[in-house]
C-alpha cells in the first residue's frame, strides 16, 4: 500500500506541450498572469534547471494556490539545499493542504535532516494526504542515512505510533514501509538495539493485528526486508 514519493501532480490542470522553451519558463516564472506562472512552474516540474530556484522560492508565497502548488513540487524536482528552511517555513504556514502535500513530497526529496521536525509535525495532526506523504518521506530521510542519533528515536516512535493509531490504512501502510526502511539502517548497530526491537514490535504487532488487510501486508513486507533470522517464522 506504500504510495510511491514521486507523485503525479493531479493537482494541477493537464497541460501536454509540444516541446518547453527552457528560458520562456523561467521568464514566465515572474509573468504578471498567475496562468502563465503556474505553466512555467509546471514545466519545471519536469526539467532540472538549478537557475528556475531562486524565481520557484519566491513563488511559494504566490497569492494563486495553483501557482504555489507548481512551485513546490517543482522544488521537489530541483532540490537544492538552500530551499529546505523556505520549505519548511511554507509548509508550517500555508493554509492550502494541497500546497502542504507538494512541499512535504519536495521535503522528502530534498533528503535533508533538517525536514524530519516539521515532518514529525504534520504526521501527528495534518489531513490525511498530507500525513501520508509525510510517513513516506521520513522513510526518504532514514534511506539517505542523513538522520542524527536523537532524531532515530524520534522519527521510530513517531512511526510505531502513526502504524498503531492512524485512522487511515494507507498512512499506516506508508508508516510500515518507512519503518522497514529505518529498520534495515538499524539493525547493524549495536546502539540501536533498544529501537530496533522497538519498531519490530510494532510491525510484528500490525502484520497479526491491523484490521486493514494490506496494512497487514505492508507490515510483513518490511520485516521481511529486514532479513532477521530471529523474525523469522513470525511474519506468516
Amino acid at each position: 500500500m506504500y504510495q510511491d514519493a514521486f507523485s503525479p501532480l493531479d493537482e494541477l490542470p493537464p497541460h501536454s506541450p509540444p516541446e518547453v522553451d527552457v528560458e520562456r519558463m523561467l521568464q514566465q516564472l515572474q509573468d504578471p498572469d498567475p496562468r502563465l506562472r503556474m505553466q512555467a512552474a509546471r514545466a519545471f516540474c519536469e526539467i532540472e534547471e538549478p537557475r528556475a530556484v531562486p524565481s520557484l522560492l519566491a513563488l511559494l508565497r504566490d497569492p494563486c494556490p495553483l501557482v504555489r502548488v507548481g512551485a513546490a513540487y517543482a522544488l521537489g524536482r530541483n532540490s537544492d539545499p538552500c530551499e529546505v528552511e523556505l520549505l519548511i517555513d511554507s509548509l508550517r504556514r500555508d493554509w492550502n493542504g494541497y500546497v502542504r502535500k507538494g512541499l512535504v513530497w519536495a521535503l522528502g526529496n530534498a533528503k535533508d535532516p533538517r525536514a524530519y521536525p516539521v515532518l514529525l509535525e504534520v504526521l501527528a495532526g495534518d489531513i490525511t494526504a498530507v500525513r501520508l506523504w509525510a510517513a513516506s518521506a521520513l522513510g526518504q530521510l532514514a534511506q539517505a542515512q542523513v538522520l542524527p542519533g536523537p532524531a532515530l528515536q524520534e522519527v521510530a516512535a513517531a512511526l510505531c505510533r502513526g502504524l498503531a493509531h492512524d485512522p487511515v490504512a494507507a498512512v499506516r501502510g506508508n508508516c510500515a514501509w518507512s519503518l522497514g526502511i529505518l529498520g534495515q539502517h538499524l539493525k547493524p548497530a549495536t546502539p540501536y538495539t533498544a529501537l530496533y526491537q522497538m519498531l519490530t514490535k510494532q510491525l510484528l504487532a500490525s502484520a497479526s493485528g491491523d484490521p486493514d488487510w494490506g496494512v497487514q501486508d505492508d507490515a510483513r513486507l518490511a520485516l521481511q526486508k529486514l532479513a532477521d533470522p530471529d523474525l523469522s517464522g513470525k511474519t506468516g
